[in-house]
């Protein structure tokens, strides 16, 4: 069996394990910290909301923002992202405002797609779906000769799914330019890893299909910027896919329809609490003078407002009309569905009555 090494610059501490590359400049580290204290602030809020009757289903990204955020910093503005529900930092480092974001868990369309989602897609649900829409993306770039990658996500239990293994195979025999990252957060809902797959590593599955694979340790930045930017540039010189299995520990509940305590033991959190990857980088910010608490506590006033200005915009917009939840299913609607938009028209116009047999349906 093939040995992966997890990949790693910075201990739980924030201590240097190798010297970093080049590539992690103070500017780099101090935007990447940014962006991880915001995606917190931003999960926070959310479930805030959530538990006010003011959003959906929220899937948390507690413990996921030291892969997320480097990811998207890694990416060119004209790759694409093709996330799972639990990518919302992704989106955010990209630019989507937090409002959108916000939109999309509040169940209004417009959350699917905001203007700067650009050629992004919106979250998938459906478990590794995602994985061959990525494929999809991959190939227009390779038969268009493009210089661009696309890069999916995926957690741990999504890789035991048929349409993940015939994405790593397709995106193997066709050399396309396409970057896979697991987040190995430990649980797929209430299953712990150690019954989901009896491979020694996740990563081994790459391996499988041909797809060079490594692991990196998924509560450290740095090492998921260099391994994220390493697969990138092989896409962009035609060289294939890649995949990365980040390791890291899912924080929070699956969603907020869920209780890990039922399941998971509290030990077990107070450990992966001591590794989470926002304290990693600070420790190692302020080891090297480029961070202290008064920058720490303005930069926490800075996005509270921030988020709090998200939040109050979201609040406060008009819901779509009733007639968007039929737009965005076709390209052209068919007869039976434009019935049915119409019929909808109708009865929001005149106060929702209630339908009367024999009326369109």
């Amino acid at each position: 069996m093939t040995s992966i090494h997890p990949l790693q610059y910075l201990d739980p501490e924030g201590n240097k394990t190798q010297d970093l590359p080049n590539t992690c400049t103070s500017d780099w580290l101090l935007r990447c910290y940014h962006f991880m204290v915001l995606s917190r602030q931003f999960d926070t809020k959310a479930i805030a909301l959530q538990r006010t009757g003011q959003l959906g289903t929220y899937a948390s990204l507690l413990g996921s923002e030291a892969i997320d955020v480097p990811t998207a910093l890694a990416m060119q503005k004209n790759d694409v992202l093709v996330p799972y529900y639990r990518n919302h930092a992704c989106q955010i480092t990209r630019g989507v405002p937090l409002e959108e974001v916000l939109l999309y868990w509040g169940g209004d369309e417009r959350g699917n797609a905001a203007e700067k989602m650009q050629q992004d897609f919106p979250n998938a649900v459906p478990i590794a779906t995602q994985s061959l829409h990525a494929c999809g993306v991959a190939s227009a770039f390779k038969i268009r000769n493009q210089k661009r990658a696309a890069v999916t996500l995926i957690g741990d239990g999504g890789t035991s799914k048929g349409d993940f293994m015939e994405a790593l195979n397709v995106a193997g025999v066709w050399q396309l330019p396409v970057v896979f990252i697991i987040n190995n957060n430990q649980w797929a809902i209430s299953v712990p890893r150690h019954i989901q797959s009896a491979a020694a590593q996740l990563a081994d599955k790459g391996l499988a299909a041909g797809i060079p694979s490594m692991q990196v340790d998924g509560n450290d930045p740095i090492a998921m910027q260099q391994a994220v930017q390493q697969a990138l540039n092989r896409a962009y010189e035609g060289k294939g896919a890649t995949l990365i299995e980040a390791i890291s520990y899912r924080l929070s509940d699956h969603t907020t329809a869920d209780d890990a305590t039922r399941y998971r033991p509290s030990d077990e959190l107070k450990v992966a609490w001591e590794k989470e990857p926002l304290k990693r980088l600070r420790n190692y910010l302020v080891s090297q003078q480029l961070w202290d608490e008064s920058k720490e506590q303005a930069l926490h006033e800075k996005i509270s407002t921030l988020v709090q200005t998200a939040a109050d915009k979201y609040v406060a917009m008009p819901p779509q009309p009733v007639s968007s939840m039929f737009d965005y299913l076709y390209f052209e609607p068919t007869e039976q569905l434009q019935e049915q938009r119409d019929w909808a028209e109708v009865r929001a116009m005149t106060g929702g009555s209630h339908y009367q047999e024999g009326e369109s349906s």
